[in-house]
């Protein structure tokens, strides 16, 4: 289509007196022709962010119905309400996964067999929420216990930005794990919009997790957390080094961050890089640089760190 004849487009550039029409001519040219950037050159239906918005509010509500959901919900009323918002998010996942499916296959596949694809991953995902929402229950109640200015769970679940990144993760993972990693970073970006925390959607973390204050945390892909690990604001479990192939170019999936054992607690503004151990039950201070393993048990502080670094 010529869209320099387009009526609307035409009137626009005549009373404007902008020549937009040349604009829009030279943006085709660069989406279709010199810098065409689409997916195999070709896929244009991508998975939308505002239907992941909407069916993380469902999966929310389903998962936690009077604290998401509605509050005045009974008996006789919470399980259809239950059963409302989980139909309404399957349906939405299963269409947005079959377009995020687009993008994680490495040879084409047809229509069919990404319906039939898309079906098995959702169906998956719905059966595994009450495992998920188990794992959920021990992420808020180490908040509660790991936070004295706690006075409740319902506070945890309505206030705490942690709460809702670790309720994303936990969805995002699974998504992840079942075969549908756009649409997993998709939740998770979601999630860092709404609460400041990053956390990769593979990062592997056990139950019993609490990220504090919550602003500025930053997950690697290849992390992996232990069970009743605490993290603090602007704590950083990232890379040391990206190695790169002969062509210049990152080497993906390779292990590069950091594993938290069991019981570790990090506190604001750590920085902890590469792929090391953290000990069972060390503890880790605040805005401590640390690129090398440590002992269970280890206490880490920025003074230790700063003596360190002047004896080198």
């Amino acid at each position: 289509m010529d869209t320099s004849n387009t009526p609307e487009l035409s009137a626009l550039a005549d009373i404007a007196g902008l020549g937009l029409s040349a604009v829009v001519a030279g943006l085709r040219t660069s989406r279709e022709v010199t810098n065409k950037i689409r997916h195999r050159g070709e896929i244009r239906e991508l998975p939308s962010r505002e239907a992941m918005q909407k069916l993380l509010q469902n999966l929310q509500a389903a998962l936690f119905p009077t604290h998401y959901g509605h509050t005045d919900l009974s008996d006789e009323t919470i399980d259809y309400f239950v059963g409302s918002q989980l139909n309404a998010a399957l349906c939405t996942l299963k269409e947005q996964v079959r377009r995020g499916l687009y993008f994680a296959a490495d040879e084409p596949q047809s229509e069919d067999e990404l319906h039939a694809r898309a079906a098995a991953i959702t169906r998956d995902f719905a059966h595994q929420l009450p495992a998920i929402r188990d794992v959920l229950v021990s992420d808020i109640q180490a908040a509660y216990h790991g936070d004295p200015a706690a006075s409740s769970i319902s506070e945890i679940l309505l206030c705490y930005p942690g709460t809702t990144a670790i309720i994303c993760h936990r969805l995002a993972h699974a998504l992840h794990k079942l075969g549908s990693p756009l649409l997993a970073r998709l939740v998770a970006d979601i999630a860092h919009s709404a609460t400041g925390i990053d956390i990769h959607p593979a990062a592997q973390i056990a139950p019993s997790f609490f990220i504090d204050h919550g602003t500025g945390v930053v997950i690697g892909e290849t992390t992996i957390i232990g069970r009743n690990v605490r993290l603090y604001q602007a704590v950083t479990l990232g890379a040391k080094r990206f190695p790169s192939e002969p062509d210049g170019s990152l080497v993906k999936g390779i292990p590069r961050h950091p594993i938290v054992e069991d019981d570790v607690v990090i506190y604001a503004g750590a920085t902890v890089l590469g792929r090391i151990t953290i000990g069972q039950g060390s503890v880790i201070g605040g805005n401590v640089w640390l690129t090398h393993s440590v002992p269970p048990g280890s206490n880490v502080s920025q003074a230790e760190m700063l003596s360190e670094c002047t004896r080198l």
